[in-house]
């Protein structure tokens, strides 16, 4: 028997590999290519972390102390500044965060700055991270570009001047990320400590966004699978801990934020709460597209922008966890993307791009930095509150955050009585020792929560007690109106 023809395949070039690899992602370089990419990545290395951060830090500083604190953000000031067993009573997902302003506040106080700086400088870490990692993964050029677009989405900005966990989750989502990739090369144990360390971090920051372990996992299952295992142990322990956290004592917690059941209108309201301006994230989304195909770096920032919202989507159809809010840790991974199709664009072009996603951002950002632009005016109805209130004047408060702002921001000499704390039973209008006046504080815009005694809250219980509405303002996220006994006039 004659042993077959041996046959010799031909080697194909680069022109035959180009057909199916558009970007030139596999081409084998050419020496004067290696050496002309060695020079730009020495420029650019330390560009890659900085610039992003400085543009972070002077978008996020300008304003930083311009809007009042909001209902979440008057709670982490009342952590910071009352005593122990009152401050941390709540949710307990937040209280490694308000263990850490309670420390910051010791040297720095709690003014509204203040509040704000930690979760100011966790953006401009995130953004740094963000650069570095997209220049780990594609180059120095892409991390430029992929930091600077994550700084200039008006929820960054809006996050880095909120006194909440949120920015800091975001860090700590960049940071499990970066440390992932030594990982997946090679599973020491040292790295594999380090990436738990993160995770553990990621939790305690905010117990939702460990739902970018489902993004790992996808890697770890489509790239690595042999280290599936060892993942998980690393994973495990933050996931415990937080777990642990929330079913601890009898307020329990959620570990998931409270939210809504995702039905078209909600989702199509999505890319405006995730990127600040629906327009963004319409130009991200198609921008992603082109940072396709789904090679290893590409697909380590899909599954990280993609994985973890869909599985939120899916838990959502069950239970009403869908929040916008809760998925924030991928908006980094979305910037990467964005920039990585930007980087294929000539240097001019990627700029112009850049610029345009920046400006038509530019409202937004003017809105974060107004006096409501978290959403709730506190500083006007202190100034209603205080600027009005006369000798003798009660207070109803109908939620923990309205009495939390009367404290925050209208002088001691300025407050009128906490009424339910001097007298639960609310002496009625007239009666000795009952107010004349009284000033009902509420979140939201309510058209008349007064016109009704039926029911246990205060505006019912003012109205048994004989109070009639005389006037009522409705500053941005709160109603204020002002009660008097029946036949008073308002000097």
């Amino acid at each position: 028997m004659m042993d077959a023809d041996t046959m010799v395949l031909p080697r194909l070039g680069a022109a035959e590999v180009g057909v199916e690899d558009p970007w030139g992602e596999d081409r084998p370089p050419r020496s004067r290519r290696v050496a002309r990419a060695s020079a730009v990545a020495a420029r650019w290395r330390v560009a890659a972390w900085l610039l992003p951060a400085l543009v972070m830090g002077g978008l996020g500083g300008a304003g930083l102390a311009t809007p009042g604190l909001r209902a979440e953000e008057l709670a982490t000031w009342r952590a910071a500044v009352a005593p122990w067993p009152e401050a941390s009573a709540g949710d307990r997902a937040l209280v490694p965060y308000h263990l850490l302003v309670r420390a910051w506040a010791e040297p720095f106080g709690a003014t509204d700055l203040a509040l704000r700086v930690p979760s100011l400088l966790a953006m401009v870490a995130a953004a740094a991270l963000v650069g570095a990692l997209a220049a780990r993964l594609f180059g120095p050029g892409t991390g430029v570009l992929a930091g600077v677009l994550l700084a200039v989405l008006p929820t960054s900005t809006g996050y880095a001047q909120e006194a909440q966990p949120h920015a800091a989750a975001v860090c700590a989502a960049v940071l499990a990320t970066w440390l992932l990739l030594p990982v997946l090369d090679r599973p020491t144990a040292r790295r594999l400590t380090a990436y738990a360390g993160a995770v553990v971090l990621l939790g305690l920051c905010q117990a939702g966004a460990l739902l970018l372990l489902a993004g790992h996992g996808w890697v770890v299952l489509a790239f690595r699978r042999g280290t599936a295992g060892r993942w998980l142990c690393a994973a495990a322990p933050g996931v415990l801990g937080v777990a642990a956290l929330l079913t601890a004592g009898a307020g329990g917690g959620r570990f998931l934020p409270p939210g809504v059941r995702p039905d078209p209108a909600v989702l199509a309201a999505a890319p405006r709460e995730l990127f600040g301006v629906a327009a963004l994230g319409v130009v991200l989304a198609a921008l992603a597209l082109f940072s396709l195909p789904l090679r290893y770096p590409a697909g380590i920032c899909t599954a990280w922008a993609l994985v973890p919202a869909l599985g939120l989507l899916l838990v959502a159809w069950a239970t009403p966890v869908w929040s916008p809010a809760a998925l924030f840790v991928t908006v980094p991974a979305w910037a990467v993307l964005g920039a990585v199709a930007l980087s294929r664009m000539s240097t001019t072009w990627a700029v112009a791009g850049l610029a345009v996603i920046a400006l038509v951002g530019a409202p937004a950002q003017a809105a974060v930095r107004a006096p409501d632009g978290h959403g709730q005016d506190p500083r006007r109805v202190a100034a209603i509150v205080g600027g009005l209130r006369q000798p003798g004047d009660g207070v109803l408060y109908d939620d923990p955050a309205a009495r939390t702002l009367v404290a925050r921001y209208v002088p001691a000499d300025r407050r009128p009585t906490d009424v339910l704390a001097v007298n639960p039973g609310l002496a009625c209008a007239g009666c000795a020792g009952g107010p004349r006046r009284l000033w009902l504080i509420q979140p939201g815009h309510r058209g008349g929560p007064w016109a009704s005694g039926d029911g246990d809250g205060p505006a019912s219980r003012a109205l048994r007690a004989g109070y009639r509405p005389a006037r009522a303002w409705r500053p941005t996220g709160f109603t204020v109106v002002l009660l008097v006994g029946d036949g008073l006039s308002i000097a």
